[in-house]
């Protein structure tokens, strides 16, 4: 089988997968379970790894599934409460536009949903804090995946202490992984390297003419090229992608760490941060802010609070306000979308 990745910040690849990788995941997933009285409800597309994957799981389990041809917030939430719906797994864009339908959440019985699970991209702490006031009886899982990984990466930790809040959680007993020092990082941090009987064969159509850097070490460990730190408990966290990192004036800049203190604010909804060029500095970050509804939040309050709150080369020196964030068909931030319009967006401006 052939997946291809998101593309949300580079060119698609073809990820190769064997039948009995998908079998594994699916396997190791539901373990001694009994989940066949759970309703699952699939909002993201079957060719990303998050859709396909629970859909076969909910096929193992002999359990129901609530398919949408796609996402819409409001058409969300009310497939929620009319199938009484018990798990429901998303990318957290989405779940940052279902629970910006006030109005409708507030009529609306969600009661039924005991799991949610979001994975593809990171998460803020303040919306998991948001996610637990509109679903207050629902277990919330921080999880982590790739294409080319599968799901079954993190999971409990072995002496069953509480996962921390935007940890992805402790290495699963059946994976194998490491922490690789490719930039110069602190000593806790690194690009994460894995080894599962759920990774894949290779990429798909990788020849000179077009090359695909090999991902493998000569040990057969799959590099994610997301860099992750570890605690002294054994719990990680994501920190950023390797090839999202932008250096400007010498200081590198991870867009996740800029979005997470830009999601902090209280008027804040949710950010992207993308680079733009800059003959001085090399690259410039630009954000792109979602803010609450009747907020006037300005352009120079967002820049004040990054640098009364963050490292000041990592502060946005343009804000660009926009009404939603906009998502590539994988439901993910489409971070080259981003970067032509900040491009495109500064060059009138000038």
């Amino acid at each position: 089988m052939i997946l291809y990745t998101s593309g949300s910040s580079g060119q698609p690849k073809g990820v190769m997968l064997s039948h009995q990788s998908h079998i594994w995941v699916a396997k190791t997933r539901l373990g001694k379970n009994n989940w066949s009285k759970h309703r699952f409800l699939i909002a993201a597309p079957m060719y990303h790894m998050n859709a396909l994957a629970l859909t076969k799981l909910a096929i193992l389990a002999h359990a129901q599934m609530i398919l949408l041809p796609q996402f819409n917030a409001k058409e969300y939430i009310q497939a929620t409460e009319k199938y009484r719906c018990t798990w429901l797994t998303a990318v957290p864009p989405m779940i940052a536009m279902m629970l910006q339908e006030t109005e409708l959440l507030k009529r609306s019985d969600l009661s039924s949903v005991e799991f949610l699970r979001m994975g593809s991209a990171p998460i803020s702490p303040k919306l998991l804090e948001a996610i637990h006031q509109a679903l207050p009886n629902t277990k919330v899982t921080n999880a982590f995946g790739t294409t080319e990984g599968g799901p079954v990466v993190f999971g409990a930790h072995p002496q069953e202490l509480e996962q921390p809040t935007i940890s992805v959680g402790y290495p699963h007993p059946e994976v194998s992984l490491r922490l690789v020092d490719e930039n110069n990082l602190p000593a806790n941090e690194g690009i994460l390297q894995m080894k599962s009987p759920g990774v894949m064969l290779g990429y798909h159509q990788s020849s000179w003419r077009d090359p695909i850097p090999n991902p493998f070490s000569p040990d057969g460990f799959y590099s994610t090229g997301d860099i992750f730190r570890k605690d002294e408990k054994g719990f990680y966290y994501f920190v950023g992608r390797s090839d999202d990192m932008f250096v400007c004036g010498g200081e590198n800049i991870y867009p996740t760490e800029v979005e997470r203190l830009l999601e902090s604010h209280p008027d804040i909804l949710a950010a992207a941060v993308v680079p733009v060029e800059d003959y001085i500095k090399g690259q410039k970050p630009v954000a792109y802010v979602v803010k609450n509804h009747n907020s006037m939040l300005t352009e120079s309050e967002v820049k004040g609070f990054c640098l009364a709150n963050g490292p000041a080369y990592q502060h946005p020196r343009w804000v660009i306000f926009l009404d939603a964030l906009p998502l590539a068909s994988t439901n993910k931030i489409d971070r080259v979308f981003l970067k032509i319009h900040a491009k495109n967006h500064l060059a009138k401006t000038d």
